[in-house]
């Protein structure tokens, strides 16, 4: 019998499959969607499991069991929700999860502990960064997840925790502050499987995937004991039928009454996927107490961005605190932003293009400031915006632009760099690449401009003087 304090990690948008989504940048924050954690990536074993991880990319599974799930995933912005807010959302559509409070002080820890009456008890920093169990608070305090049995303990552990910079191999590294705790019932687990929905561009609709070997990196499972392997494709109109989440909990290896209440909760499983709008609802462990009770101990969801219009308390609580405030900023404009260590900002318009532009400023001896994508929908207001944020940062010493101009209006980038350059006084080397649509009539605002717009042919081209302009200081 395992023993495992129990909570959910935090949910994160990654890359929604939906036929509809064509681009993007996945979660632009590092753990970096990050930024994916920056996403990217349709390789066949993309397809082993869906693992989504910091970069988090997805894998699926079956590949090597003739069952593989073709998907592409699309990069999108990630939303960032904490494990207490996740948890309730499970919770919340009668998923079964233990029970928590979650307090912003330690006498409320204490009071949490207090009425949960449990036999052990959880105590959880909440930040979005993974590894907080080998976290190091500037308290002194080590580890950002503890067990005790004692309440007092709990408020002990609080003091050290709330108001403190907790320290990962995930967060930056002055870390980031504790500003809630989650308090909750641990549990003991007897057997763990492991279970997911998602949804599956061959199948047309969502799938269920299920391994009676839980609590292990499934990707594992996948190549090793594939016939442990379970996969159900789903009627989007009828959605999950009894004996299909019979027949799941079957091959789940749940037995007994335990069988139908895991049927139970894959069907509200089922339901909150649909109700909130998620790409995928991973479950790992699905598990069992010794108790008889069948309980999500830990998941992962994604969302569809697309749908957050509809969606929009579940998007109300994005938490953008830990996020660098150039780039709660830069999202203000709808623009993708992560910043680097180089001294050349990189002004792009799409997260593949984005890191070619940093690749070869890199090759050609330079080093890349920063990331930021313009997106497809450019606005000239955004042009100016992006500007005003790159120009903000004391560490650039040029800029470079590179647009390959698709559903984007190279003339639009062209009236809004002029438009910056003359109201922001621009001060730093400025080399402008554009190619595509409107590009000659681009070409022709700049160089009547006047303004210092150093113009360049390709993209080798533009790093090159870039990085050239930089040497010359």
């Amino acid at each position: 019998m395992s023993h495992r304090e129990s909570g959910f990690t935090k949910i994160h948008t990654q890359f929604p499959v939906s036929s509809s989504q064509a681009g993007g940048t996945g979660s632009t924050s590092f753990t970096p969607a990050q930024p994916c954690n920056t996403e990217t990536a349709e390789t066949q074993l993309h397809l082993e499991l869906l693992e989504h991880t910091g970069c988090q990319l997805g894998q699926s599974f079956l590949e090597r069991s003739e069952r593989s799930l073709t998907v592409q995933l699309t990069p999108r912005r990630w939303l960032n929700l904490q494990e207490y807010q996740s948890k309730k959302i499970m919770a919340d559509h009668g998923v079964t999860v233990q029970r928590f409070f979650v307090a912003d002080s330690a006498n409320d820890a204490l009071e949490a502990a207090q009425r949960l009456k449990a036999k052990e008890i959880v105590l959880k920093a909440q930040i979005l960064a993974g590894g907080r169990g080998k976290g190091i608070f500037n308290s002194g305090l080590k580890g950002g997840v503890h067990l005790t049995k004692d309440p007092k303990t709990v408020e002990q552990l609080a003091k050290q925790m709330i108001g403190y910079n907790l320290s990962t191999k995930q967060t930056p590294k002055d870390g980031v502050t504790v500003k809630k705790v989650m308090v909750a019932e641990a549990l003991d687990i007897l057997r763990e499987t492991y279970f997911a929905i998602l949804m599956d561009r061959a199948c047309n609709g969502p799938v269920m995937v299920g391994s009676p070997q839980g609590g292990v990196d499934i990707e594992e499972v996948a190549v090793t004991s594939p016939e442990l392997i379970f996969k159900e494709e789903i009627d989007i109109f009828e959605g999950v039928k009894d004996h299909q989440a019979l027949q799941m909990a079957k091959n789940l290896g749940f037995q007994g009454s335990l069988q139908q209440q895991a049927a139970d909760q894959i069907k509200k499983l089922y339901n909150l996927f649909l109700k909130i709008d998620a790409t995928q609802v991973e479950v790992n462990p699905f598990g069992e107490t010794p108790e008889g009770q069948v309980v999500c101990f830990d998941a992962k969801i994604n969302f569809d961005d697309n749908a957050e219009f509809r969606q929009k308390e579940i998007f109300a609580m994005d938490d953008k605190s830990e996020n660098e405030p150039i780039e709660n900023e830069a999202a203000k404009y709808d623009l993708k932003y992560i910043g680097l260590d180089g001294n050349i900002a990189c002004f792009v318009n799409g997260a593949g293009l984005a890191m070619a532009t940093c690749d070869i400023i890199s090759l050609n001896g330079g080093k890349p400031a920063n990331f930021l994508d313009l997106g497809g929908g450019v606005k000239e207001a955004q042009v100016y915006q992006a500007f005003k944020l790159l120009t903000a940062d004391p560490k650039v010493e040029a800029i470079l632009v590179n647009i390959f101009g698709g559903i984007v209006n190279c003339a639009i980038i062209a009236n809004g760099i002029t438009k910056a350059c003359q109201e922001l006084e621009l001060k730093v080397p400025l080399v402008v690449r554009l190619e595509g649509t409107n590009v000659q009539e681009a070409q022709r605002i700049l160089s009547e401009s006047g303004l210092p717009i150093t113009s360049a042919n390709d993209l080798e081209d533009a790093a090159k003087k870039a990085v050239a302009s930089v040497a010359k200081k």
